[in-house]
């Protein structure tokens, strides 16, 4: 298998703190140091949150701009994905950063369990977002925590309110959501083959199920996210030192299976992202 891999870190959430794992990085430019560092480890997608001054997430798009700006200096050509995750924000404060056009944006295209509570993602939120993305011309990575989101994304983009090609993650191991299963993960490939042929397809394990996920994910031909978001540690007794520590575990597994990891470049022809301007195509 030749096929390159993109490698999505996904670099501080909404959960982790310093207190869980040092590295965690919570201020603006803590974020872009770690970025960067993942970003010349072999990440060619940054999935960004920001945090406020108390270390709680927050969707201030002031925030978003300062972290966006400071990437796009640090890491030129990455693709920056930001989150409208319901963790750090209610209704429609959650797309206030998609004015700010990034590449990309998540998009949860249902609601599900989370471990304490629910991740609401009302039909008419989803709508809205999803128009917003149109607006400002965002990609969508859509964030699949259940079979429904996958046949619902399908569904938005066969009547035009995504634009295609999909891209589409598989997110396992949320507790009360879906587990890290194989052959739930086969089928996840499947469905999506079926009901979307055009569509490229990621994968995040959270927690412990991080490194399996991602082998499963680079194994299959398909792209992964790995990053102190999603898992703190490398293994149980030992935290993770970096994200860019993760994204090097990550590069390692895309060698035994003899897949090269996705430049930026790379990514960007997969994805159908045009290049920043000033940056070599």
């Amino acid at each position: 298998m030749s096929d390159p891999c993109i490698i999505c870190v996904a670099i501080t959430g909404s959960v982790p703190s310093q207190a869980d794992n040092p590295a965690v990085p919570i201020t603006i430019a803590e974020q872009i140091d770690s970025t960067q560092a993942a970003f010349e480890a072999g990440a060619s997608i940054a999935h960004c949150h920001v945090r406020d001054d108390a270390g709680q997430p927050t969707s201030d798009p002031d925030r978003f701009a300062r972290l966006k700006e400071g990437l796009e200096t640090h890491c030129p050509g990455m693709i920056i994905q930001l989150s409208t995750g319901g963790r750090s924000g209610a209704g429609r404060a959650r797309g206030g950063m998609l004015p700010l056009a990034p590449d990309m944006a998540s998009l949860s295209v249902g609601s599900n369990n989370f471990p304490s509570r629910v991740y609401d993602n009302s039909p008419d939120l989803v709508d809205w977002l999803a128009g917003e993305m149109r607006r400002y011309n965002v990609k969508p990575e859509i964030e699949a925590f259940d079979l429904s989101h996958i046949v619902q994304a399908t569904r938005m983009a066969q009547d035009g309110r995504l634009a295609g090609p999909l891209y589409v993650q598989f997110v396992m191991g949320v507790k009360n959501a879906m587990p890290a299963d194989k052959p739930i993960f086969d089928f996840y490939i499947e469905t999506l083959k079926r009901l979307a042929p055009d569509a490229q397809w990621c994968a995040a394990g959270i927690g412990a199920a991080q490194l399996a996920v991602n082998e499963w994910a680079i194994a299959a031909g398909g792209h992964t996210r790995t990053g102190l978001e999603d898992n703190i540690r490398l293994d149980r007794t030992t935290l993770a030192p970096s994200n860019a520590a993760l994204v090097q575990r990550a590069a390692q597994l895309c060698d035994k299976y003899e897949r090269p990891v996705a430049t930026w470049q790379q990514a960007r022809r997969i994805l159908g992202l045009a290049a920043p301007a000033g940056a070599a195509a």
